[in-house]
């Protein structure tokens, strides 16, 4: 009789051993910080949201001895200055583009050659954007919950998946006012979080989150919930980032992350994605895996956008063996 696998247990929360905020022009500081061995080898954790950042649990994910473990957050959330909570902040100079730039400049202020690069989610489209762009600078990747952030995914999110969920779907509709419910939801979301009002501004993101949630609700074996249950400025950060970066569909031309997939050749890559994730539907994940030679798919059955332990097991399989590497 076959034994059961083995569970992989997180290792032991950590504090950073340096931190600090990185000026990146535009008036724009990012938080980041550092932990585990200071001469080990390099990683670099990139958050989702876009917009979600301020979370360290992805530390322990990392063996503390073997890893120098970088955390950042991205422009206006988390500790990264100003935040995008306040509507006089400008997004103007918070694209995809500036965290592309925002990265390489952090590599270089802490003086590393190459790194691996980990996130999820919104997190997977940057970073694809990125090793895109300096490959050269990228040892291996693993991405969960893939997304390239296409149109196509933007619309499925915030329209195509009210097919499963008109109820709450209809809710969410019903945040924008009446004359732009037939128009792109995400976009007039975007201009109620520019709104005076901060009690609009509230709602607004109140109703983002709420069909966030409904979304991932049905994850029992994962973090269902977790959006309405951010902070209050968390959850206006987030939300604003969130709407401005979707109604540009992330400035990225439609399919350019999956045409120029080939630019990842010889970077090592994982993709772990949920086969009931709703949110990110596994079909990205498989054009990436085809396209993409150098990486490998792997499916997790019982899992959806936020994870289960089966996932987390997956996860931390891969960050162990090309820490062996």
């Amino acid at each position: 009789m076959d034994s059961p696998p083995t569970q992989v247990l997180p290792f032991p929360d950590i504090e950073p051993y340096a931190s600090g905020l990185l000026d990146v022009g535009d008036g724009n500081r990012i938080y980041w910080e550092a932990s585990g061995n200071p001469a080990g080898k390099p990683a670099l954790v990139v958050h989702g949201g876009p917009g979600s950042g301020g979370k360290r649990g992805s530390r322990k994910t990392f063996d503390p001895q073997v890893y120098r473990i970088v955390l950042f957050d991205q422009r206006g959330c988390g500790e990264s200055v100003p935040s995008a909570a306040d509507p006089q902040v400008s997004l103007a100079h918070n694209t995809t583009e500036h965290l592309i730039a925002d990265m390489e400049r952090l590599r270089a202020h802490l003086g590393i050659e190459r790194w691996l690069l980990y996130g999820g989610s919104w997190g997977a489209t940057l970073i694809l954007a990125y090793a895109q762009r300096y490959p050269e600078r990228v040892s291996e990747i693993v991405l969960v919950g893939v997304t390239m952030t296409r149109p196509a995914e933007v619309e499925w999110l915030y329209r195509g998946v009210r097919l499963l969920l008109p109820t709450e779907w209809g809710e969410f509709r019903d945040g924008v006012p009446a004359a732009e419910r037939d128009g792109d939801l995400v976009a007039a979301y975007s201009r109620l979080f520019d709104h005076p009002d901060p009690e609009v501004r509230l709602a607004a993101a109140r109703r983002w989150c709420a069909w966030e949630d409904a979304v991932i609700a049905h994850e029992s074996t994962g973090s269902p919930g977790q959006y309405s249950a951010k902070p209050e400025q968390a959850m206006l950060a987030m939300t604003r980032i969130c709407a401005h970066y979707f109604a540009h569909a992330a400035w990225l031309p439609d399919g350019q992350l999956l045409r120029d997939a080939h630019r990842l050749a010889g970077i090592p890559g994982v993709l772990i994605h949920g086969k009931l994730d709703l949110s990110a539907p596994l079909r990205t994940a498989w054009e990436l895996a085809k396209a993409w030679p150098d990486a490998e798919l792997h499916v997790i059955e019982d899992s959806g956008h936020t994870g289960s332990p089966a996932m987390r097991d997956a996860i931390m399989s891969a960050v162990a063996r090309f820490g062996r590497l």
